[in-house]
């Protein structure tokens, strides 16, 4: 998965001279899974994952397969943008596979924690490995080869992804009275933070790419692997919110360093050290993210509620890949770098805002408790 969207920029930018519509193309995928994500989680959890993710896997490659023949016999653009929306029924695989470890490690918060963690450094590595050999790829063999390599592993993985049944959480018959995610009390909130960092992810990709190429992700996705692991091995404070103020506020920073690389032109090992340092927030900030959905969401939907979490990161990464485009494109690559430090620090505003308004209904009831009958 992580090398399906480089490989399309590639390919696509490649054989139309045009980041802005690789970037476009791109978002609209990334859109339309957004849209069609909650509903194929929504049927995970009603009839299992390995009864769901297979299929909707198998649709999901007809998809890929259909983009790389539009781009190879030169077929119009709104083609190229019908080919990719059509990947959108590809499973949350992240989401199952959390999911499990919830299932696994339930009543167990540090065991939880470390899941997680590790679950997220292994996102990392995969992101990190995706775009180096999407990029070899496509400039070793030819512009289609990263796509075409890509959708096998895709396939393949879920395959054995899904065999893997001693470890799949049992189907949990839903209520029709059961409310959706959506409902539950700081999970807009929480959505919100998650389509804001998504644009951090979008639009550092596609300007990167335009920068210096496809490799160079791999740092900030190393960056992001260790911090991944160490982050795993601490026991964090209780106050998860307060921890994800923390993250982003961190990130908010980190993300500053590619701008004042670029706008300096600096060369290119000093861009690449400031890629890892700013991938060091990335995965504190999505495993405290996805612990916080955890706890809002039942059991029951947990596939549904991460599904949400990853769908809102998914709206973000697509805003941020066309927003990351049209900047390449109009203003530069050095301006471009702008996009994911002002995500970031849209992020940090949301979460704090979502924290203080889930604060204040407790600190009233306290009040009150506190407060004598007489008085």
């Amino acid at each position: 998965m992580g090398m399906l969207s480089v490989s399309a920029v590639i390919m696509i930018a490649g054989s139309r001279d045009s980041y802005a519509l690789a970037g476009a193309v791109t978002a609209t995928g990334l859109a339309a899974t957004a849209v069609v994500a909650p509903f194929t989680a929504r049927l995970v959890d009603r009839f299992g994952q390995a009864r769901v993710a297979v299929p909707a896997t198998a649709l999901a490659v007809l998809g890929s397969l259909a983009l790389v023949l539009c781009v190879h016999h030169d077929a119009p653009a709104w083609t190229l943008f019908t080919a990719y929306a059509a990947t959108a029924t590809t499973p949350n695989t992240g989401g199952m596979s959390r999911a499990r470890w919830a299932y696994l490690h339930r009543g167990d918060p540090a065991a939880l924690h470390t899941a997680n963690s590790f679950e997220q450094a292994a996102d990392e590595l995969c992101f990190m490995l995706g775009p180096v050999l999407a990029a070899t790829l496509c400039g070793a063999l030819f512009p289609e080869a990263g796509t075409l390599v890509g959708a096998v592993l895709l396939m393949t993985g879920v395959l054995i992804f899904a065999a893997q049944r001693a470890t799949e959480p049992p189907v949990t018959p839903r209520t029709k009275s059961v409310a959706s995610p959506l409902r539950t009390s700081g999970m807009p909130a929480l959505l919100a933070v998650f389509l804001a960092t998504g644009a951090v992810f979008g639009s550092l990709e596609v300007v990167s790419i335009a920068h210096a190429g496809g490799a160079i992700l791999a740092l900030q996705a190393a960056g992001s692997c260790a911090a991944g692991l160490l982050y795993g091995s601490l026991r964090p404070a209780r106050n998860v919110h307060l921890r994800l103020l923390l993250c982003l506020a961190a990130m908010t920073a980190l993300m500053s360093l590619p701008l004042l690389a670029a706008a300096g032109s600096a060369s290119l090992p000093v861009l690449a050290l400031c890629l890892l340092l700013a991938g060091a927030a990335t995965a504190p900030t999505m495993v405290t993210g996805m612990t916080l959905v955890q706890r809002a969401t039942r059991p029951e939907q947990l596939n549904e509620g991460m599904t949400l979490a990853v769908t809102a990161l998914l709206g973000g990464v697509a805003a941020g890949a066309a927003a990351g485009g049209w900047l390449v494109e109009h203003a530069g690559t050095a301006p471009g770098y702008a996009a994911p430090m002002s995500a970031a620090a849209l992020a940090l505003v949301i979460a704090a805002a979502g924290t203080a308004a889930t604060a204040s209904p407790d600190l009233v009831r306290r009040m009150k408790a506190a407060t004598p009958r007489g008085s």
